[in-house]
């Protein structure tokens, strides 16, 4: 089970604690916060980018290939009518040495991104009151 406890250490800054460490957030200057720490939001698309790294990174370490200059890079804009980012585009940069016949099977891999997944068949919440 996976459990975090979020505080709130003043401002406009709300901590999330969890397996012994802390995540600090905040909100931007032009949000009324100090900019002292990425926006909870900004964590969502962190987590993505991070997720589809490990498991290009999994995936070449597994065939002892070359890492330098692997990379990934996330963009988003934001669609001003249904006021949500889409579309979201990852690309991933393969290494120059990179085997052509490996190309579709690492995308292939990344797209098995953990975070990616719980979106496009998301979960149930359930957000309840407590004493």
């Amino acid at each position: 089970m996976k459990s975090i406890t979020v505080t709130f250490p003043g401002g406009k800054r709300v901590d999330a604690h969890f397996d012994g460490r802390t995540v600090r957030t905040d909100q931007s200057v032009k949000n009324g916060g100090e900019g002292s720490a990425p926006e909870p939001f900004d964590l969502f698309f962190v987590s993505m980018a991070t997720c589809v790294g490990i498991y290009a990174l999994e995936f070449c370490n597994a065939r002892k290939l070359n890492t330098e200059g692997l990379g990934v890079r996330l963009q988003a804009q934001r669609d001003p009518e249904k006021k949500l980012f889409t579309p979201i585009r990852i690309e991933v940069t393969c290494p120059k040495d990179f085997p052509e016949k490996l190309k579709g099977a690492i995308l292939k891999t990344v797209n098995l991104c953990t975070v990616k997944k719980h979106i496009v068949t998301p979960p149930e919440f359930e957000v309840v009151l407590t004493d």
